[in-house]
C-alpha cells in the first residue's frame, strides 16, 4: 500500500503522519507538495492536520485552491482512497467531497486533549478493523471542529450510515459534556456515500504508539492497509 501525505503551507502534522505510516505501519509513504500535479501513483491520499494557509478566511478555505487538489478531487471521484484528518477534514468539506461545514467550538476555545469517540459504522474501508460500538481514545487539536449541516443532510448521513465516529464518554455514552466542540449529532467523523473518502477531527497519527497514551488510531490505518483482506 502506498500513501501520499499532502503538505500545505501551515501543515504541522504532515511529518507525524508520514512517520506513523512509514515507520510504525511499515508502508511505502511519500510527501505530496500542494503546488504539484502529481499524486505519484499512491493508493491513498492523506490530508493532514495543521493550519493550511494560516486558516485565513476560514479553515481549509484557501487550501482547496491548491493545484494538487485538482488531482485529489479527480482521484477521489474515481474511487481513490482519501483521508482528511482535522484540518484535512475541513479541506474536504471546503472541496465539497464531504457534506457540511465547521464552526468554532462551542466554548470558543482551542481544544487540545484526549477524547473518546465511538465507532458507529465498522463496515467501511477506514474502520473495518474496529468493532461497532467500540470506544477509541484519540486526541483532538482544533478551534473549528463544531460540525454543522442542514437537517435534511443530517438525516441522509444517518440513513446512509455515513456517520462513522461520534464523540462519547469513556463508557460510550453520548452526552453534552463528551461532545466537546458542540458538533451536531456528536459527529467526529464522516464518509461519503461511496465510502472511499473519510474526514475525522481526532488525530489517529497521535494515537498510534502507547508512549503517547493510546494505540487506538492504528485501527484506522490498519483498516486502510488491509482493505482487501
Amino acid at each position: 500500500m502506498k500513501f501520499g501525505v499532502v503538505i500545505f503551507p501551515g501543515s504541522n502534522c504532515d511529518h507525524d503522519t508520514y512517520y506513523v505510516l512509514k515507520d510504525i505501519m511499515k508502508q511505502e509513504t511519500t510527501f505530496l507538495w500542494h503546488k504539484e500535479h502529481d499524486l505519484k501513483n499512491v493508493d491513498c491520499v492523506i490530508l493532514p492536520g495543521g493550519f493550511s494557509y494560516g486558516d485565513y478566511l476560514r479553515s481549509g478555505a484557501i487550501a482547496k485552491f491548491s493545484p494538487l487538489m485538482l488531482e485529489v478531487v479527480e482521484f477521489a471521484n474515481k474511487g481513490g482512497l482519501v483521508l482528511g484528518i482535522c484540518n484535512g477534514f475541513q479541506v474536504l468539506l471546503e472541496l465539497g467531497l464531504l457534506p457540511g461545514a465547521m464552526l468554532r467550538n462551542k466554548n470558543l476555545k482551542f481544544l487540545c486533549q484526549h477524547v473518546h469517540i465511538k465507532v458507529e459504522n465498522n463496515k467501511t474501508l477506514f474502520t473495518r478493523k474496529g468493532k461497532k460500538g467500540q470506544v477509541l481514545k484519540i486526541p483532538i487539536a482544533h478551534y473549528e471542529g463544531n460540525y454543522i449541516a442542514p437537517p435534511d443532510t443530517i438525516q441522509e448521513l444517518k440513513a446512509n450510515g455515513q456517520i462513522i465516529f461520534r464523540y462519547c464518554d469513556a463508557e460510550g455514552h453520548l452526552n453534552e459534556e463528551a461532545n466537546v466542540n458542540g458538533s451536531l449529532e456528536s459527529i467526529a467523523g464522516l464518509v461519503n456515500t461511496s465510502g472511499n473518502i473519510m474526514g475525522m477531527m481526532p488525530h489517529p497519527e497521535r494515537a498510534s504508539e502507547m508512549i503517547l497514551g493510546s494505540e487506538d488510531g492504528k485501527i484506522i490505518f490498519d483498516s486502510i492497509i488491509n482493505k482487501l483482506v
